[in-house]
């Protein structure tokens, strides 16, 4: 089956959007095909502020109809406490609204961006998806990361080489309890990243200090900015620490 062939079948939906590749492509599909098309973005204290000012700039690039949904999650005593299984309860609550949002909307058919990859990882949200029959157009049609950032190159699509960016929950390790503060933290270090040239990378929540995870090709530059960088983070960590292990750079193969 194609994405052609499934909005043929499904030719009104919903997209619960994130501003990503993925997400991306597949609201600029479902544009393409479908007779109508709704994305949806639900803006909490997980997603930063550059996620929401990209999707505002693609559906309007694309002239795809955005809704934005501002709800707290940080309410959800299961997600704040952070337990292993969080991104299921989070999963849950943010399809939940959206769901709840496109009903009202008209929209009976309710999409999301995971693809035939994501099936390889232990993801809770995805049990979430399934109870709440959300459909995944790409991992039906069998489309992996790598051949959807290939999709978007050759759609002259401008997020085709964005890096993968999860939640900011993600910094935080499991069992420690999540709050605004810490979130706040991370975004600010992270922007502070972006400011001086850095494109994919983590800042992670360790005890008593932050650890900063940079792909392979800023490495270098991160060794050489890391005084800096930690004059910088001072206000909100009293120790930087350059993580050894470089993250994969899972674009590099096609740039």
């Amino acid at each position: 089956m194609t994405l052609q062939d499934f909005f043929s079948k499904y030719h009104r939906v919903a997209i619960g959007f994130s501003g990503g590749v993925d997400s991306s492509y597949l609201a600029y599909t479902a544009k393409k095909y479908a007779k109508k098309v709704l994305a949806i973005y639900y803006k909490s204290e997980f997603q930063p502020a550059f996620e929401l000012e990209d999707a505002k700039l693609f559906c309007h690039d694309y002239q795809i109809p955005l809704k934005i949904l501002y709800e707290s999650v940080l309410t959800n005593s299961h997600i704040s406490s952070n337990p292993s299984n969080r991104c299921y309860y989070c999963k849950y609550q943010i399809f939940s609204a959206i769901q709840k949002e496109a009903l009202s909307q008209g929209f009976s058919v309710l999409l999301d961006g995971t693809n035939s990859s994501d099936s390889q990882d232990d993801r809770p949200g995805i049990k979430a998806l399934q109870e709440l029959s959300i459909l995944s157009p790409l991992q039906l049609c069998g489309l992996s990361k790598e051949r959807i950032r290939r999709l978007s190159k050759e759609a002259g699509l401008p997020c085709w080489d964005k890096p993968a960016y999860a939640c900011l929950a993600t910094r935080i390790p499991t069992d420690t309890p999540i709050t605004a503060t810490l979130l706040d933290s991370v975004e600010f270090c992270e922007n502070i990243l972006f400011s001086m040239g850095f494109h994919d990378f983590r800042v992670r929540i360790r005890k008593e200090y932050a650890l900063l995870q940079i792909s392979s090709h800023e490495y270098e530059i991160a060794v050489e900015k890391l005084e800096r960088i930690r004059q910088l983070f001072s206000p909100y960590f009293s120790d930087v620490r350059l993580d050894p292990t470089t993250r994969k750079e899972c674009i590099e193969s096609f740039l």
